[in-house]
């Protein structure tokens, strides 16, 4: 019998190399001592069980060699996807890369030459134009429509900012930091506008497991089956197992897929046999028992989160459809985005990101993870309340 995961177990992440708490004090003046770290998108949890007991075999064991036989690891990689997703999919489909961040970088390097523009619909999650620019090629910003407190697709608008030179569009779908699960006909949509533009269309589709009660993911290949994309997923969110820098690119257009493959061998890429042997363990039916209690338990910390917030005047908190990363804009109190910021950091002693850092739109903007225990949010939104307690 598989044991209940315990998300409300208050686990000390510092002192363990965790970027999410030890940092932040350098990066945001928040000590780990006294403060929340609601910043980098990984969870305060610890994996299924059976994550665990795959590393656990492995140390065991104890000889650490090349990896071999990928058929397990592609199996559950298609197993997932065909049973969580819908999507049918080919073993000889699968690239595995260090993480999606690296493979988004390789996406741009293999379909685009410096000086190139690359579409980001903005506000997105910011690594993407990190990459972009150390690639040497263009971010071209689109911004992303805010209406009824939601964001929204502006074609019309996107057909005046696109370029000769712009080749590729990336999508975040669900969408980071706004929470947003695209319909079938945006997804529709977004095909029908790389077409026009011939831009090569990568999807990255790592919150895809992530989707709260109310709203239905629907991956892009499902959506649009006819168009080429190059899918990005992986089980690194989903299981909070980032550390193990393992992604996966999925291509099915055997042009693109040639292509992404020559890129592969040329910078000699193979996969870690630890993020193999985790991958495996988690797309499983155990992790998908894990899956579904984790999207439980995030889906009450929001609307904690939210009910606390959007009870202060001033600041709004975007429905979150999917992830576990609330989008806080802050315009409704009039402050410059030193004040409200000061008083998250300085007054709340919170540690979140910055809005302007994921593009235009973001200004007014702070995102929170709250994939932590729910005592923590309790304690998070109480020192909202206090450090904008002039506001009520």
């Amino acid at each position: 019998m598989t044991q209940s995961p315990d998300f409300d177990e208050l686990i000390d992440r510092t002192g363990t190399h965790s970027a999410k708490w030890d940092a932040m004090e350098s990066i945001y003046g928040v000590s780990a001592e006294d403060g929340i770290a609601m910043w980098v998108a990984d969870m305060d949890f610890r994996p299924p069980a059976c994550v665990q007991q795959a590393l656990e075999g492995m140390a065991q064991h104890g000889v650490y060699g090349y990896w071999g036989d990928n058929t397990a690891y592609h199996d559950a990689i298609v197993w997932w996807m065909k049973h969580r997703h819908n999507w049918v999919i080919d073993p000889e489909w699968i690239f595995t890369t260090h993480g999606l961040v690296n493979g988004t970088a390789m996406c741009v390097d293999t379909w685009t030459d410096p000086g190139d523009g690359v579409m980001l619909m903005t506000p997105v999650y910011h690594a993407f134009a990190r990459v972009v620019r150390s690639n040497g090629r263009r971010v071209v910003e689109c911004p992303l429509k805010l209406v009824d407190g939601q964001y929204q697709m502006d074609f019309d608008l996107w057909d005046g900012l696109i370029d000769d030179r712009t080749k590729m569009l990336i999508l975040c779908s669900p969408h980071n930091p706004g929470g947003r699960v695209w319909t079938t006909q945006e997804l529709r949509d977004v095909a029908a506008f790389a077409k026009k533009h011939d831009l090569v269309l990568v999807s990255d589709e790592i919150h895809h497991d992530l989707v709260l009660p109310g709203a239905q993911h629907t991956a892009f290949p499902v959506a649009c089956p006819d168009h080429p994309v190059v899918m990005l997923t992986a089980t690194t969110k989903t299981f909070n197992i980032a550390g193990c820098h393992s992604g996966n690119v999925i291509i099915r257009d055997l042009k693109l897929r040639k292509s992404f493959g020559a890129k592969m061998a040329a910078l000699g890429i193979s996969p870690n046999s630890f993020g193999l042997a985790m991958a495996t363990a988690a797309y499983s039916p155990e992790g998908a028992t894990w899956v579904d209690a984790l999207v439980a338990y995030l889906d009450e910390n929001r609307r904690i989160f939210d009910a606390a917030v959007n009870a202060l005047p001033g600041l709004k908190s975007m429905p979150m459809q999917a992830t576990y990363l609330a989008w806080v804009d802050f315009s409704g109190t009039g402050m410059a985005p030193e004040e409200f910021t000061r008083r998250v950091e300085q007054g709340a002693k919170i540690a979140a990101n910055h809005g302007d850092t994921f593009g235009l739109g973001g200004e007014t903007f702070m995102r929170f993870n709250i994939a932590t225990p729910r005592a923590r949010i309790h304690d998070a939104v109480a020192r909202l309340q206090a450090a904008f307690a002039d506001l009520q």
